[in-house]
Formats: structure tokens, sequence, C-alpha cells
């Protein structure tokens, strides 16, 4: 991080590039900041579980932050699941770095992260408040409800296991133990979405009139699933709140060319042994959990609106970077795999990156490819702030201004594990995807001409030059630390 370019070195690039000079001086949606910027203000909104065929649910995501600020459409998640990936954001490595490598104890869950040296300890060391809402790591509260983690100026986090809960959660309050509601009973004044939204706004509305920047993460559960779907197909999973219930009765189950895949030889055992997805299934795939979750994020919409709306009377809009993302994607029926993620897949480790903010033009789409180890990098950039750590991600802000910036490769990766589960490592670039699985089996994607993964070219001989050279570059990856894992040669294409 010794070399990142400073934000007013990157407002320089960008202004001389897009000739966006109403960035500086002057009123932005209600901003009265001077020429003279102080450090922007940084909100982080981290949804769980949402893959990109969601977005175009969420209307106020779309209009108060893509459209106005920039969406990265190659974004992916290094590890597919809530609490490596959480680790990840917490500290700007990989797991094989941060050491969180599942969602549960011994390789995983919130007691293994490094919490000392974490993003909100830098920033907080950098002049920043700071404050979360919602969700943390898995297993959080467990061993101690009232633990504050360091780095948290303002701490509302749920305690588990009741962070599964849309009513009947429990929040640590700032060292104090707060329930709200019973899980049986859906009062609407206290839906899970619509209570950590609040507690955002009100976080902005007292933090704003401060002379230091505030650093907000706000981590709703939707659309995570509450627990196991039950028989009743009238019944969502997730609830969403009661004003939301039906509102997307219309929708049927996407099918995109991957569903329920027919022929899956070139596939991995673990997909193979899979069965066909039948019309049963595929019924409460449909109204159970695909509407159920759709539904539920019609909250955390709204909550965007809330929140964006807080700045912007607060005069802190245009002073401050907004984030949206997910911890991981979600499967949907592709390779017959009816739910889940930590699959290399890419609907499992695709997931929606939109940045709005000081320095980034509107409506501009990203194609390079970004990750969430890069999400630390990013805000630290943007923050003038320091880690304390090596950083395995790079900052995004200097591929807005020049996206022919050189490429590389993503690690994915979910071990090695010690419980004896299967675990597989892998890279994710611009064309291609190559993953090695702990049983010795292979896959190798050419996304450019198969972007739903329909057939792994490992056994194809004019891939064999492709293989080897993508084998090399993971050999070199799957313990990299700090700019070694930046590092990325050409990958050579198939033979005729």
């Amino acid at each position: 991080m010794s070399a990142r370019p400073r934000l007013s070195r990157l407002l320089t690039i960008l202004l001389a590039l897009t000739g966006m000079a109403a960035l500086i001086g002057g009123t932005v949606d209600g901003g009265t900041r001077a020429a003279a910027q102080p450090k922007p203000n940084v909100v982080v909104i981290m949804v769980d579980d949402m893959n990109m065929y969601a977005l175009q649910y969420l209307d106020n995501v779309r209009s108060l932050l893509a459209e106005p600020g920039t969406t990265f459409d190659n974004s992916v998640v290094s590890y597919s699941l809530c609490c490596p990936s959480r680790a990840t954001f917490m500290t700007g490595q990989y797991a094989h770095n941060h050491g969180v490598l599942g969602n549960e104890p011994p390789d995983g869950g919130y007691q293994k992260l490094p919490a000392a040296e974490t993003l909100p300890v830098w920033l907080g060391r950098s002049g920043y408040d700071t404050g979360h809402v919602g969700k943390y790591l898995n297993g959080y509260g467990r061993a101690d409800p009232t633990e504050i983690p360091p780095g948290w100026a303002e701490w509302y986090g749920s305690v588990d296991p009741s962070t599964y809960r849309m009513w009947g959660y429990t929040l640590n309050e700032n060292g104090v133990l707060r329930t709200y509601g019973s899980p049986d009973v859906e009062d609407p004044a206290l839906y899970q979405t619509d209570v950590y939204a609040g507690k955002a706004v009100d976080y902005i509305r007292r933090k704003a009139p401060a002379d230091k920047p505030f650093f907000l993460s706000f981590a709703p559960l939707a659309p995570h699933g509450e627990g196991a779907a039950g028989g009743d197909l009238s019944q969502r999973n997730p609830r969403p709140a009661p004003r939301h219930l039906g509102a997307l009765d219309d929708v049927t189950l996407p099918k995109p060319p991957g569903f329920d895949e027919a022929d899956v030889s070139d596939k991995p055992a673990a997909v193979r042994n899979r069965p066909r997805i039948g019309a049963a299934a595929q019924a409460r795939m449909q109204n159970v959990v695909l509407k159920g979750r759709l539904e539920s994020l019609l909250s955390v919409d709204e909550a965007v609106a809330g929140i964006v709306a807080a700045l912007r009377e607060s005069g802190e809009l245009a002073n401050t970077l907004i984030v949206f993302t997910s911890d991981n994607g979600w499967m949907q029926g592709e390779h017959r795999i009816r739910n889940g993620k930590v699959v290399p897949y890419e609907e499992s480790i695709r997931v929606p990156l939109i940045m709005r903010g000081p320095g980034l033009p509107a409506g501009r789409h990203v194609k390079t490819l970004a990750s969430n180890v890069d999400l630390v990098p990013t805000i630290l950039d943007v923050a003038d702030a320091t880690p304390a750590i090596t950083l395995d991600g790079r900052s995004l802000l200097p591929i807005v201004a020049d996206p022919a910036m050189i490429p590389r490769g993503i690690v994915i990766e979910t071990g090695p594990k010690t419980n004896g589960t299967n675990w597989y490592v892998g890279l994710r670039a611009p064309r291609w995807k190559y993953i090695e699985h702990s049983t010795g089996e292979l896959e190798l994607y050419d996304l450019q001409r198969d972007p739903y993964e329909l057939t792994s070219m490992h056994a194809d001989p004019r891939y064999a030059d492709t293989r080897q050279a993508l084998a090399s570059r993971l050999a070199g990856l799957r313990t990299c630390a700090g700019d070694a894992c930046r590092q990325w040669t050409p990958v050579p294409g198939p033979r005729p």
C-alpha cells in the first residue's frame, strides 16, 4: 500500500478525464462543502447472500447509487461464504492469510478473526468515528454477547443465533443487550431491516454535524434465509416486511442455460451426484425462497433511500463514499444446485458492487475484474488511512480513472480444511476460471465463449497450454501475500 495513490491525486486524474468540475466547489445533492474537501465519510451497505439477478428489483439502489455512481460489473468474492468473506472485508486479505476458513470452528467463525488490526481500527486511528449496525461475523456474541470488537466507537451488533430472525433478534447496543419482539409475532414496527435502518439513519444525523468524518457499516440479514424452508408454499423464507408480502407474486423462477443442467459429466462428482430438480422442488424454490429473498430486499432498498436522504439533508452526501455490495452470491438451480453458495460458479462468487461518492463518475460501468479483497484498500485510499498489516487487494479508484490497467487473477478458495470436508482453490481471471479441488478433480471454463460454465475444458487438448499456464499462476498465488497477490501475466488461449 505504500505506493497507493491518494484521493486528491485521483480526483485530479478524473477531473482531467471527465471534466467533472462540479465535483469541486459549489453544492451537489445538498452538499455545502468548500473547495478544500475534508476527509470523506464512508458508508458500506453489505447485504447477505445477494446474487446479481436480484439487483434488477432494487429501484433505489439503481437510481440513487448506480446512476449517480460507478458500477463494477465484474465483481467477485474470493471465498463465497459469509464469515470468510466478511473477514476479508475487515482485513483486506485473502482467507488463506486472515485465517477465517469457514463459518464455524475449528476452521472459522468470529473467534478466528484477528480483530486487533482491522478496517475500523485503522480508520479510528486516522480520525474517523466508527459505527456498525447489524450482522458482523458468524458466531459473534455466542461466547460474550456484550463484547464490542476493537475499533468500533458505536456498536449495534446482532447476537448469534438471533441474527437469523426477522423478529425476535437481539442487538448488543454499546454493551447493553436488547431483544426486539418475538420470532412468532410479526410486528411491523420491529421488522429487522427497518430497525437497523432506523439506527443507521440516526447515526448519520448525529455524526454529520461533528467535525470528524464517520465510517458506518450497515449489514442487514436480507436476503439470507431465516432457517430451513418448510413445506407451506405460501410461507416466504426469509419473511419480508408485512408491507411487502406478495409484492412480487408475479415473479417466476429464472431458468438460464445452466439451470437444472442436463449433462454434468464434465463436472466434479459433487455436482454429478446431484439429482435433477423436479417440479415440486422448483415450486418451493420459486414461491418460498426466491420470492422471500426478493421481497425481503425491498426493505433494504427503502433503507438505502433513507440513508441517502439522511446524508443529503445533513449536507454530507457529496462528501460521502457509499458502497453497496454483498458478502457472497447465491445459486438458484444452476448446475442442479438448488440453493446455497461456497461453490466456485459465477452465480455463487459474483456480487453487486456499486460505489457513489467523490471522484466516482456518474453512470460509469467498469468491466475490469474487482474483488472484495479490494474493498479495504479502496476505503483506506479514500480516507487517506494506513493499515497495520499487509493487504492483498488493490484500490479500485485508479481502475475507475484508467480501466485499461493491467488485469489480474483473483484467488477463489475454500480451504484447506481440517475437518475432512472437500475444498478447492482456483483463479478467476478476466477470461478464465480454473479450479483445483482437494479431491484431485479439475475445472476450467472459458468464460468468453461459455459464460454459463456449461462445459469444463480441463480435459480438452486444445486448452492444454491454457490449463498449464493457469496452474502455474495458481501455484504462485495460492499462498500469496501483499504485492505477490497482484502479479499477473497473460494466459494463452486455446489452440486452433
